[in-house]
């Protein structure tokens, strides 16, 4: 009996034993993962630094695949979507930022993640070369115009506070009157083509959702000149009464 009871009690400090050694090994592991983790982490950061960014994609991106779930891994998504922003990798951009989001719908970093996506849509609708060489094309496609302007919107709703809510304003301001240079860009169009209801219509769309941009001057004349056209002498006078009371000096008003 006593040599059962003996035998067992081996048995049992050997499973013990390897137990023990295991979940020492284990620890040991992820105290290893951890350390390497974090100095392939301050590589990339130190890529970064030194604006060797398609390098820092590269060493980050390796990271976010090995380790998902790692003790880095949100601040590792973040910095990849500020890195596309950086590149100019508009879809890799827009896809990081809507699964970071998706994923992290509580995250302490949300309001960051809503402020750069505006960035990149904005970036995207942005015609640099256009801009250097002096030529005005509002009459292009502003489409990523609206998302950016609704991603701030966004971020502006949901969280006031954030730290970046008040450049986020100052954003939308500029957005505004691109949005609104692309509707007076198309009234014009149906201006020049004798389509007057058509012009007038997108003239009072500005003035009724872009009332503090300065396109709302023109959008008045549009409205006035639409209206003449189309023999509506009371919505003619109406229109030109705003446009007399706040844009005394323009050339419709001078000339009546």
């Amino acid at each position: 009996m006593f040599s059962n009871k003996l035998g067992r009690s081996v048995v049992l400090s050997s499973v013990l034993g390897l137990m023990l050694a295991g979940c020492s090994s284990q620890s040991e592991e992820e105290q290893v993962s951890k350390t390497q983790i974090e100095a392939m982490y301050d590589q990339a950061q130190e890529s970064m630094s030194n604006g060797n960014l398609n390098l820092a994609q590269e060493q980050l991106s390796n990271l976010n695949r090995r380790y998902p779930f790692g003790p880095f891994a949100h601040q590792i998504q973040l910095d990849l979507i500020y890195l596309h922003y950086k590149l100019d990798n508009t879809d890799e951009a827009l896809a990081a930022i809507d699964r970071f989001i998706s994923l992290n719908p509580n995250h302490k970093d949300v309001d960051y993640a809503l402020y750069m996506r505006g960035l990149v849509n904005q970036r995207a609708e942005h015609n640099a070369i256009h801009e250097l060489a002096g030529v005005d094309r509002s009459d292009r496609d502003s489409s990523m115009a609206q998302e950016a302007f609704k991603d701030f919107a966004e971020l502006i709703r949901k969280y006031p506070d954030s730290g970046y809510a008040a450049d986020a304003k100052q954003r939308l301001i500029a957005l505004k009157s691109r949005l609104a240079k692309k509707e007076l860009a198309i009234a014009q169009y149906y201006m020049e083509r004798q389509a007057y209801l058509a012009a007038a219509n997108r003239g009072r769309y500005v003035l009724e959702h872009f009332s503090d941009t300065p396109e709302v001057e023109n959008a008045l004349a549009i409205m006035v000149e639409s209206y003449d056209q189309l023999e509506l002498p009371e919505l003619r006078e109406d229109a030109m009464k705003v446009l007399r009371a706040n844009f005394p000096n323009n050339q419709l008003v001078s000339a009546r």
